[in-house]
């Protein structure tokens, strides 16, 4: 569980993630979390602009905090 809270304490409170910095907190490769977002197991992305997508840093913490419950 301090793995897990470790992590979260990494993540700023807000703002947003790019794909990269995402796959290095949860260890899934980038299909399987592409895979996991349109089945809706992992959170949403946001598309900043036409080429960049990112996730909401308190989806990411949340999504930690379920896994490790």
């Amino acid at each position: 569980m301090t793995n897990e809270s470790n992590k979260i304490e990494t993540i700023h409170p807000t703002g947003f993630l790019r794909l990269p910095q995402v796959l290095k907190l949860i260890p899934v490769s980038r299909s399987s979390w592409w895979a996991g977002c349109r089945e809706g197991k992992f959170p949403a992305p946001v598309k900043l602009g036409v080429r960049t997508t990112a996730w909401r840093a308190e989806d990411i913490s949340a999504l930690i905090r379920d896994f490790s419950k």
